[in-house]
């Protein structure tokens, strides 16, 4: 029952629901035809995300010397043998057109003394092919697309909004198995919010705050991917959680990233006795790709007992540091660190989600006008590891892709039917928030511990064992207390963290950045982990 001072809550109906705000949702939003009424959905400001703490860039063709048959080469490389190679061409083919339209939508990348963009180079890529503002590329894609959604009139930017679930015909008990909107929780009143719609995007982006380290904003819970596997739609190689090597290792920084780029220009990684240590691992050294940089750090950090190590660019003139890396400077050097004359503490953190809701190429999933676009999605694009910057590339792609396919299904597609108001009646606020923060710092402690950069069977087994003990507990806690965005976020990471699990325990194998000490071969069939709702068993909340 809604509380006096309260108002009610509200419900709303739209062409198109996005649920997310970084670059995917956004996208999608601003290549949609203006006659179709779009909501975007936030649940912090726009442009609270993951994309707007992006600091590399985007890699695309751009260059003469570069083709797009290197790209798919590299990327399929560092895909460890499970990328999808249709996913990969369509995603490098339409790679410098996402591009132009960031640059005609108002996005000023940095340009070189020629007045020339400037690319830098990654780990991973044959090529200089990364475009970037400075160090804080994610902010200028992230805030220019938001100023270009905030003058269309056709779209309803509203932040504060935590999605609940999806709403399907099979929820409401209609033939079909079609997706037509959202409960959505609004953190201003407290009150669970009905959006119907004719099409659903997700948006949401990844779930690496199922993980104690972290360079991602607090948001990143995995709610699209849990959503979805709810509402039925399966998941794909969720066992593939790239950590990304160099996270500022501060006692008073929280989740910030030294972009790879700081390798890419010549950063050395270095033991704390100041000796370097990657050419033991891998040829490349600094420039190999991310899971081989990551377990090299890890295996030292615990070989020497260390909290971290450290990442050294201060043989580079200070005006070239200054000039590149402006951010990063400002950032380290508010802590303390000058960055032109010493060396940045650095440690692994969760980074990426590469598996996801399974999709194709329009961004369609198994739920029939249910989309998704970006992280939460799993089109085949990156498989056992994630490329540098070909993410956002990802998130312009489909999100262009999605567009387009709505814009010619949206005169066949009717109005979403009724749905009731979300029911209160029988919950009650709860007094024992102490179970959520208790459960939330178990689980984010033993997925860090048993399900992190190296894995055993018997890790995962005892973190399966613990997965489930708290899928039971929070299933309680949903069903009697009214729901906060504390208890949405905990159920959603318990149950992508399960899928996580579960998707670990069965592959057999060492492959990209699923690393296992007990199968430590690669197996000469690369498959995809897929697993099915409808197949699959475990306590779910």
């Amino acid at each position: 029952m809604a509380r006096d001072h309260d108002p009610m809550p509200q419900s709303y109906e739209f062409d198109v629901l996005i649920i997310g705000s970084g670059a995917a949702g956004l996208t999608v939003a601003l290549n949609l035809p203006t006659h179709l009424r779009v909501c975007v959905l936030s649940k912090a400001a726009i442009s609270s995300g993951a994309t707007l703490w992006a600091q590399g860039g985007i890699a695309a063709v751009l260059d003469d010397d570069d083709s797009i048959e290197d790209h798919i080469t590299d990327t399929l490389a560092s895909g460890a043998g499970l990328c999808h190679e249709d996913a990969v061409r369509f995603t490098v083919e339409h790679g410098k057109e996402s591009i132009d339209w960031l640059i005609n939508s108002g996005v000023d990348f940095t340009r070189d003394e020629n007045a020339d963009y400037h690319l830098t180079r990654e780990g991973g890529h044959s090529h200089r092919r990364i475009i970037h503002a400075a160090d804080a590329t994610g902010h200028a894609v992230s805030t220019t697309l938001a100023e270009q959604a905030e003058a269309r009139p056709n779209i309803e930017l509203m932040s504060s909004r935590v999605a609940v679930d999806l709403i399907t015909n099979r929820k409401l008990s209609l033939p079909g198995n079609r997706c037509v909107g959202a409960y959505i929780l609004n953190l201003d009143t407290n009150h669970v919010e009905l959006f119907r719609a004719r099409f659903t995007v997700i948006a949401t982006g990844g779930a690496s705050k199922a993980y104690r380290y972290t360079t991602n904003p607090d948001g990143a819970s995995g709610d699209g991917i849990a959503m979805a596997w709810r509402a039925g739609c399966r998941v794909a190689n969720m066992e593939f959680n790239q950590f990304h090597p160099t996270c500022l290792y501060h006692p008073h920084a929280k989740s910030f990233l030294i972009t790879e780029a700081v390798r890419g220009e010549g950063g050395v990684l270095k033991l704390p006795d100041g000796s370097r240590f990657m050419d033991r691992f891998d040829d490349r050294a600094e420039l190999a790709p991310r899971d081989i940089v990551a377990r090299a750090i890890d295996h030292e950090m615990k070989r020497l007992g260390a909290d971290h190590l450290y990442l050294d660019i201060s043989h580079k003139p200070a005006d070239f540091i200054k000039h590149h890396f402006p951010t990063i400077y400002e950032k380290c050097l508010g802590f303390g660190i000058d960055i032109t004359r010493e060396a940045i503490p650095v440690v692994p953190a969760a980074h990426y989600t590469c598996g996801g809701i399974i999709s194709d190429e329009r961004g369609r999933t198994d739920v029939n006008n249910l989309y998704v676009v970006g992280e939460a999605g799993f089109t085949g694009l990156h498989g056992a590891n994630r490329m540098a910057s070909n993410s956002l590339l990802e998130c312009l792609v489909y999100g262009r892709s999605a567009a387009a396919d709505i814009t010619r299904r949206e005169s066949d597609i009717p109005a979403p039917p009724d749905a009731p108001d979300w029911d209160e009646s029988q919950v009650r606020d709860s007094d024992e928030d102490v179970v959520i923060s208790h459960n939330w710092d178990e689980l984010r402690h033993f997925m860090w511990d048993y399900v992190g950069i190296v894995r055993t069977t018997k890790r995962l087994q005892r973190a399966k064992h613990r997965v489930d003990l708290l899928s039971r507990e929070i299933s309680e806690f949903y069903s009697n207390y009214r729901v906060s965005n504390d208890l949405l976020e905990l159920r959603n990471l318990v149950t992508v963290s399960d899928l996580i699990i579960c998707s670990a325990l069965q592959r057999k194998e060492s492959r990209g950045l699923h690393y296992t000490l007990d199968y430590p071969d690669l197996l000469s069939d690369a498959r995809d982990t897929i697993l099915v709702p409808t197949t699959y068993r475990t306590p779910a909340p």
